[in-house]
């Protein structure tokens, strides 16, 4: 299920990433008292209850400013708003309300989206009566709130959760989001036009032809699916400033987080650049299970050793991802596109796979049995039992008597035998190691 996105919106320095910060349980977002120091968008996962949630972190909106950076830090924010499902308005209290809050509020009003407005920086109640001015803005009862102290973060996060969009169960459950990435002009259109036997998108050989994600619901063989063709993700250097291709990368970024599955499309002809390597890791990162396809494959001189010198490079540069799933394709004749969407269906298969308990300590067990725990200054690690907490991707936290050691050697030789025994091929997996407390016996 994709998580909930809620965007972190207000004027510079009203401590924004602060409360960011304070949220995710984590220093991400810099901190700083000067305005603007955060320009572009950053993500983070939180947790609240029996809620998980993606919040975006956003650069202040400054909506009279003609400034360059001023301008692109809105249009970053007016992203972040276009995609989020709840946003989470920020003031500040000690300020008292401003002539950029109200410009804000309106255009918040005006994106239709459920908002909850805090007032920050509200530290002792001698400040409280400051928050009642706030309710001019017309966007419901303000909350206090102070991101520096950790004040009236429940009241908020209730307020928040409370706006999430209600999960329609298994009908939506049953679509497969494909997201279709790679960089610029390496034929992700065409791949697409090849996948849904028609023009959907606007093919050329000018990179950066497409600028926005494209939502592209279609059924085959009774399965339905939604794909996204997402604009070219290019290095930060190569995107002009004021160009609407920057806010392409975000959407792109953002499909990546949304999907169920992953096509990273590449160029034969090109091999793998350190861009793709990086597309690829972020695609590693997020947990997505993926297909790599190698497009333009039409283009390139065979024999008979040139797919696997091809697989053997390539491994090399993603040596993190070495359960990934290869396809050797030329969208533009059609070869082999035809297994592409059956190459999604296995991949996101094994990422919802699910291991029962006791098979899964059995192969615990084996795997201990072929290969004894290290040890460290005298202490040897051992390994209790296993189970599987989630999928998508598939999650297992194994208990042991202390996780500090746990070498990283051993974390990787049980991961391999995971998939010597069960597959996930084509999908990461993620193993955590926790120390046994009476709790869990």
């Amino acid at each position: 299920m994709t998580k909930p996105l809620v965007a972190i919106v207000g004027r510079p320095n009203v401590g924004k990433s602060t409360l960011f910060n304070r949220l995710i349980g984590r220093k991400v977002a810099i901190v700083e008292d000067t305005p603007g120091v955060t320009r572009d968008r950053i993500y983070g996962d939180a947790e609240w209850l029996e809620h998980s949630f993606t919040l975006i972190d956003t650069g202040g909106i400054e909506p009279a400013s003609e400034d360059k950076i001023a301008v692109q830090m809105r249009r970053q924010a007016e992203l972040a708003i276009e995609t989020c499902d709840v946003i989470l308005f920020l003031v500040d209290g000690r300020d008292g309300m401003t002539a950029a809050d109200e410009e804000v509020a309106a255009m918040l009003r005006k994106s239709n989206k459920p908002v909850v407005l805090a007032v920050n920086k509200l530290d002792t109640p001698k400040f409280h009566e400051a928050v009642y001015e706030f309710y001019s803005l017309g966007l419901g009862e303000p909350i206090i709130v102070s991101a520096g102290q950790g004040i009236g973060l429940g009241d908020l996060l209730d307020a928040v959760c409370a706006d999430f969009p209600e999960t329609t169960g298994g009908e939506e459950e049953s679509v497969i989001n494909i997201a279709v990435c790679g960089r610029p002009n390496v034929g992700k259109s065409s791949l697409v036009n090849a996948l849904l036997g028609e023009e959907r998108v606007i093919v050329s050989d000018i990179p950066g032809t497409t600028r926005d994600a494209i939502d592209t619901p279609f059924t085959r063989d009774g399965q339905r699916y939604m794909l996204v063709d997402t604009a070219g993700i290019r290095r930060k250097r190569a995107i002009e400033d004021e160009s609407i291709e920057r806010y392409s990368v975000i959407r792109s970024l953002a499909a990546v987080r949304r999907a169920d599955v992953v096509l990273f499309v590449c160029d034969a002809t090109e091999g793998l650049s350190e861009q793709d390597v990086k597309i690829a890791g972020y695609v590693h990162e997020e947990g997505k299970p993926s297909v790599i396809l190698v497009n333009k494959w039409d283009l390139v001189e065979k024999d008979a050793y040139t797919i696997e010198t091809f697989k053997k490079d390539m491994g090399t540069d993603l040596n993190f991802m070495p359960y990934v799933s290869y396809l050797f394709i030329s969208a533009k004749t059609g070869q082999r596109v035809q297994k592409v969407l059956q190459a999604v269906n296995d991949v996101y298969a094994q990422s919802i796979r699910r291991i029962p308990t006791g098979t899964l300590n059995d192969i615990v067990n084996e795997a201990v049995s072929m290969n004894e725990p290290p040890s460290q200054n005298g202490r040897r690690l051992k390994i209790y039992y296993a189970t599987q907490v989630s999928v998508q991707p598939p999650t297992f936290v194994i208990f042991v008597n202390d996780a500090t050691l746990v070498h990283f050697s051993y974390e990787r030789y049980l991961e391999n035998y995971f998939r010597k025994s069960f597959g996930f091929m084509g999908t990461p997996i993620r193993i955590y190691f926790r120390n046994r407390t009476r709790e869990d016996d």
